[in-house]
């Protein structure tokens, strides 16, 4: 049988993963076979980083509506149950927005609902 040269696909297919190890320390981005593993974890990581992003930033638009709720005596779920029973529909990135950049506007519809 004829000899069989892998060289250009084997480059190439070591080069891509090289290349997403790129900024990894020590041999983790010069080697293959050790670049390769913490290529697969670190894509399953920023795999579930995506997920984790939208519960983080919706954990945060709570926390800030509900802190600047709690200055009208009131608390989050009821402010929450007071919008919808007044069926206003704004989503609570939007609330969190507004309980930090216009305050005016966010007063305005804690006391619309009251």
């Amino acid at each position: 049988m004829t000899r069989v040269k892998r060289g250009n696909v084997a480059r190439k297919r070591r080069k891509k993963i090289l290349k997403l190890a790129k900024g990894f320390k020590g041999s983790h981005s010069k080697l293959f076979r050790v670049a390769k593993q913490q290529v697969l974890k670190a894509l399953k990581y920023s795999y579930i980083g995506r997920k984790n992003k939208k519960r983080d930033y919706r954990r945060l638009w709570i926390i800030r509506i509900n802190a600047f709720v709690r200055t009208h005596k009131m608390n989050y779920s009821q402010f929450i149950y007071h919008l919808k029973k007044s069926k206003i529909a704004l989503n609570r990135k939007i609330l969190a927005q507004l309980s930090v950049v216009d305050r005016d506007a966010f007063n305005f519809i804690i006391n619309h609902i009251s």
